[in-house]
């Protein structure tokens, strides 16, 4: 009963929000699940589109369509990750050493965090055109051309290649590549400076005080910011879409293939199970994180 006294007030003021995300997160989850195992047949030519249980995922992973579309992901994830990664960390070094109007550089770095993946993706559409040649191109194959460097214009998103995506890539590492920074930059502000005087008075240099004192600080930060940008790819539709299309086979990744079999295909049952794997692939990569976060706030204690 006294238990009841001490969390009762709390539990009641958090109820709204447990049972909202309840219904509407993992009743959801739940209920896409159900439909994933579901089992349908064409009335007309009694033909089984999806056979039901298991064999719906057997089915969706023996595609090669879905193949191609795993592929196109791990090149994006690939490229995403190491972009962002690479810009966020060198711009926190810049800003970390001291800049004039160091507000003015962080506030123009973050700025395109605040844009939506679909307004950058319509831009992005233009700068990434394919069209090329002196009266077809338009956005950076333009450019090249007036620079004099015809060499460099590319197909960009539409090769047919691994290229494809690696283009794709490079709004998403301009648009999130801020957002590492911050990152970064905070976790190179929580470092004191009196580590980094202590090691000028041993007489280590600039560069071993970064490679053995403060890199080793932030691999919690960059785990973190390892995470979120992954999983961010994973889940990425919106500026696909924006760019690609609605339906690019060329730029297809699994969550723009749910958006073909759900509608233009009305298969529902595919794109739950396509949304199902996706789903695992994120919990793969985000709930080993989590009970790491978890076990290293218990070890602190």
């Amino acid at each position: 009963m006294r238990q009841l006294k001490r969390w009762g007030p709390g539990l009641l003021l958090v109820s709204p929000s447990i049972i909202l995300v309840g219904v509407f997160v993992y009743g959801l989850i739940g209920r896409n699940i159900w439909t994933s195992l579901g089992r349908r047949t064409d009335y007309v030519t009694d033909r089984v589109l999806n056979p039901g249980g298991y064999l719906n995922y057997v089915q969706l992973l023996s595609d090669p369509r879905y193949h191609h579309a795993l592929w196109n992901l791990l090149v994006l994830t690939v490229v995403f990750v190491a972009g962002t990664m690479f810009f966020g960390l060198l711009w926190a070094l810049l800003l970390e050493k001291g800049v004039t109007a160091e507000g003015v550089f962080r506030s123009i770095l973050l700025l395109p965090m605040a844009v939506s993946f679909i307004a950058a993706g319509v831009v992005w559409r233009w700068l990434l055109s394919p069209a090329q040649g002196a009266d077809q191109a338009i956005g950076l194959n333009q450019l090249f051309l007036k620079l004099g460097m015809p060499g460099l214009q590319s197909a960009w998103w539409s090769d047919p290649g691994p290229f494809a995506m690696a283009a794709m890539a490079v709004p998403a590492i301009w648009q999130l590549s801020g957002y590492v920074m911050a990152l970064f930059l905070a976790g190179f502000r929580g470092i004191s400076d009196d580590q980094r005087e202590a090691a000028r008075v041993d007489g280590a240099t600039e560069w071993r005080i970064y490679r053995h004192i403060l890199f080793p600080q932030l691999s919690p930060v960059a785990l973190s910011a390892l995470i979120i940008v992954g999983h961010m790819s994973m889940k990425m539709f919106d500026l696909i879409y924006s760019i690609a299309g609605s339906n690019s086979y060329t730029a297809e990744v699994p969550a723009t293939l749910m958006w073909i079999q759900l509608f233009p295909q009305s298969d529902p049952i595919a794109a739950a199970t396509n949304a199902t794997v996706l789903l695992t692939i994120v919990a793969l990569v985000v709930i080993p994180y989590l009970v790491h976060t978890h076990r290293s706030e218990r070890g602190d204690r």
